[in-house]
């Protein structure tokens, strides 16, 4: 919101809380109108009302329903059980998106074009400690193999796509890499004098996507 706020020729928001409508308004950025309760209430939630700054976007103010689904559909996948609905009043178009299994179903998704090796995902979760002692990093994992011969894996924090990669996406190639060869070895897939598998040959066909939440 901070963000919209900054870019928005006026900017109205709503908290319905405690039996109460509050508003506030702004416009590029600075308060127009401090908060002040504006009725009553049963129900609870945020309304953001917003127009972007033509002095910022100057080519175009219109919104792109598929940028906006793809990007709503990625969030809906990211956080499982919650409901995102795209209303476009302008065309009439409308889209719901909830998956109950989350990441699953996006590696699921991104595979529906391809022959996979194994008919679901594979997917894992832990959670630990962060370093400062404070709050918990949670990590989920999905995966799924194709027959094709280049990987796809996406990764994530807090919602958002690391284009450039991370900790957390250079740290799971090491460990399939790693546990992949181990299997062969303990099961005598790969001899004591044949060379271990490297990170090409494990992510060939990869489908993944890691998403971390970091307080």
């Amino acid at each position: 919101a901070k963000c919209v706020n900054a870019v928005s020729e006026w900017f109205v928001a709503e908290v319905r809380r405690n039996g109460e409508v509050h508003a506030m308004e702004f416009a590029r950025g600075k308060t127009t109108q401090k908060i002040k309760v504006i009725g009553s209430t049963k129900r609870t939630g945020t309304k953001i009302t917003f127009m972007p700054d033509s002095e910022i976007f100057t080519g175009t103010k219109d919104f792109n329903f598929d940028i906006l689904a793809k990007r709503l559909r990625e969030l809906a996948f990211l956080n499982p059980g919650v409901c995102i609905t795209l209303d476009d009043e302008r065309q009439g178009k409308k889209k719901t998106f909830q998956f109950d299994d989350g990441i699953s179903q996006y590696v699921a998704y991104l595979n529906e074009s391809k022959v996979t090796l194994h008919q679901e995902p594979i997917s894992f979760s832990g959670e630990a400690l962060n370093e400062s002692g404070v709050g918990t990093i949670i990590v989920d994992v999905a995966l799924m193999y194709n027959d094709g011969f280049s990987d796809q894996i996406y990764s994530y924090a807090n919602s958002i796509h690391n284009v450039e990669g991370g900790t957390h996406l250079s740290g799971f190639r090491t460990a399939l890499t790693r546990v992949i060869n181990g299997y062969a070895r303990s099961n005598d897939l790969i001899k004591e004098k044949d060379l271990s598998l490297t990170g090409d040959d494990t992510r060939e066909g990869l489908t993944a996507v890691i998403s971390v939440k970091v307080p």
